[in-house]
């Protein structure tokens, strides 16, 4: 998905549907997928890096290490503002979620991630 590029981890086939793990990594000054909702919980793990994550209206420099969780129907978002590239573990329940990525994938091609200032 140009800057963004995601790997699931564990699928529906391997958890009956009841969730998806994920691992989304996005290049230095790359923008996510912009502020949306949807009724899936999603937990947010930095692997590597620092995330600047939206929950509500308030956005999050979560380090390495930090656990973010969003409630299912808040508004988030989630990008990479640093010098360096930067990792996430997404859970996503219930599952699955990856059926969505074909036209995920798609609308990242039509619309490239931006920049994402300091």
């Amino acid at each position: 998905m140009g800057r963004i590029s995601a790997v699931f981890k564990a699928d529906q086939t391997e958890t009956r549907s009841n969730y998806s793990i994920s691992e989304w990594w996005l290049e230095p000054h790359t923008k996510g997928p912009g502020a949306h909702s949807h009724e899936e919980d999603d937990v947010f793990y930095v692997i590597e890096g620092t995330m600047s994550i939206l929950v509500n209206d308030t956005w999050i420099d979560a380090e390495r290490g930090a656990f973010v969780l969003i409630p299912g129907g808040v508004t988030h978002d989630f990008e990479n503002r640093g010098d360096c590239r930067a990792g996430i573990l997404n859970i996503s329940s219930p599952g699955p979620f990856e059926p969505a990525m074909p036209d995920i994938s798609a609308w990242f091609k039509a619309h490239p991630p931006g920049y994402a200032g300091a």
